[in-house]
C-alpha cells in the first residue's frame, strides 16, 4: 500500500478544502508513492517524534500541526523547524498535517472534545458560509433517473440529515447539431425540441469535480449543458467549533472538575463564577476566542478552549464563564481521531500513538 492511499482516506474524511486561508495542511515532506510501512500519530512533528518514527520503522507522520506555516526561504538547520524537516527528508519520512480542515470537518477536533464531555444535540457553533453551490443541467426524460443516481452518488444532494434532495421541472430543450457532430437524438443542420428535465441540486464546493465527471459520464448527449451558481447558504455539517448539551446540569465546579478529569489537567484559567448550573456547552480545539460572541449568541453557560489573551478575558462580562485550558489540552484527542478514521480502514496496518508529549508550555 501507498501513503497516498492513507492520505486519501484522510482527505475523505477532512477535505483541504475545508482548511483556512492561512493554513498549511496536506502532505508536508515525502513521496506519496513510497510504499507506507507505519505512522506515527502526533499533535506536533518536532525533531523527537521523528527520531520516535526512525525508532519504530514508521515512514509516516499524521500530525495535526504543519512544521511549516509559512514560506522557507532556506534549509540549513539554524531552527526546530528545518532541523524537522532535515532529518525527515535524510531518514525518507513523510509528513502530513490535517489541521484546521480536521477542526472545520463535523466529526472532526470538536467532535471528539464534546464525545469526552458526553455532550448531546451536539452542533456546529459557527457554521461556514460561501461552500455550497448549485448544480443546474437538462436531461431527456427517459435518462433522468440515471443521471440523477449518478450525480446524488458523486456526493451531491445533502441537505441537513436529508439525501437525494433535487428538484425537478418538465420543459423542452431545443439545439441543432452541426457538421462533425454526432447527435444523440435529432439531426445534423436541423432544430431539434426535445422533452427534457431540468434538474437542480445542491452540492458541497469541494465536490465540484466528481459530480461534473459524474453528470457528464451518465448523460446521454455528446454537450452536457449544465449552470453551476455559487449559494450564500449556511453549510451547518462544516464550520468552527460546536455546541452541545449535559445530559443532566452540574454545578460550575462539578463541571470544572469533569473538564481536569477528562482532559488530564491541573489547572483551568477561567472567569468569575456565575452561581448557576451549567447545561449548554461551547467548544473549540485550540486558539477560539474568536467563537466567544457566537457562544453567547447560542446561550452557552460555559466556553472551553485555549489561547485567551488576558483583555478577552473581561469580553465575558458575566454572561458566559470562558475555561481556558491550553491549545495543547483542548486538542490532544486528534491523535485518537486520526487512529480511529485510520483503523477503521486499515484494520491490518501498524499505527502508532506518539509517546513524545510535544506541549511547548509546562506548569509548576
Amino acid at each position: 500500500m501507498k501513503i497516498k492511499e492513507i492520505i486519501d482516506a484522510l482527505e475523505e474524511f477532512a477535505p483541504l478544502s475545508l482548511q483556512e486561508s492561512y493554513d498549511n495542511a496536506g502532505l508536508i515532506t515525502g513521496n506519496p508513492n513510497d510504499k507506507f510501512k507505519a505512522a506515527i500519530l502526533t499533535i506536533d512533528t518536532i525533531e523527537q517524534v521523528v527520531d520516535e518514527a526512525i525508532e519504530k520503522g514508521a515512514n509516516l507522520i499524521i500530525s495535526h500541526h504543519p512544521i511549516v506555516f509559512s514560506g522557507i526561504k532556506k534549509l540549513n538547520g539554524k531552527n526546530y523547524i528545518e532541523r524537522t524537516i532535515i532529518k525527515a527528508i535524510k531518514n525518507d519520512i513523510a509528513i502530513y498535517a490535517a489541521h484546521t480542515n480536521m477542526d472545520n470537518v463535523y466529526s472532526g477536533v470538536n467532535a471528539k472534545i464534546c464525545e469526552k464531555l458526553a455532550l448531546k444535540n451536539c452542533k456546529v457553533l459557527s457554521a461556514q458560509k460561501g461552500v455550497l453551490k448549485k448544480l443546474v443541467t437538462f436531461v431527456p426524460l427517459a435518462h433522468i433517473d440515471t443521471v440523477r443516481k449518478a450525480v446524488f452518488d458523486a456526493g451531491a444532494g445533502h441537505i441537513g440529515n436529508y439525501d437525494s434532495c433535487s428538484y425537478n421541472l418538465s420543459g423542452k430543450g431545443s439545439f441543432r447539431a452541426l457538421e462533425g457532430t454526432k447527435p444523440f437524438v435529432g439531426k445534423q443542420g436541423k432544430i431539434h425540441f426535445e422533452d427534457e428535465i431540468r434538474l437542480e441540486t445542491i452540492f458541497h464546493k469541494n465536490k465540484q469535480s466528481q459530480i461534473i465527471n459524474a453528470l457528464i459520464e451518465s448523460h446521454p448527449y455528446e454537450e452536457v449543458a449544465y449552470d453551476i451558481y455559487p449559494l450564500d447558504n449556511v453549510y451547518e455539517k462544516n464550520g468552527a467549533g460546536m455546541i452541545g448539551e449535559l445530559e443532566k446540569p452540574l454545578s460550575e465546579k462539578a463541571f470544572l472538575n469533569l473538564i481536569k478529569k477528562e482532559f488530564n489537567i491541573s489547572c483551568i484559567r477561567h472567569t468569575e463564577l456565575l452561581n448557576k448550573d451549567i447545561k449548554r456547552v461551547a467548544v473549540c480545539g485550540g486558539s477560539g476566542s474568536f467563537l466567544l460572541s457566537e457562544a453567547i449568541n447560542q446561550s452557552a453557560d460555559i466556553f472551553i478552549t485555549g489561547d485567551f489573551k488576558y483583555h478577552q478575558f473581561f469580553d465575558a462580562e458575566k454572561r458566559i464563564i470562558i475555561a481556558d485550558i491550553g491549545h495543547y489540552e483542548s486538542e490532544q484527542f486528534t491523535k485518537e481521531l486520526f487512529y480511529d478514521i485510520l483503523t477503521k480502514k486499515f484494520p491490518t496496518f501498524a499505527f502508532y500513538f506518539s509517546e513524545i508529549n510535544t506541549n511547548p508550555v509546562k506548569y509548576y
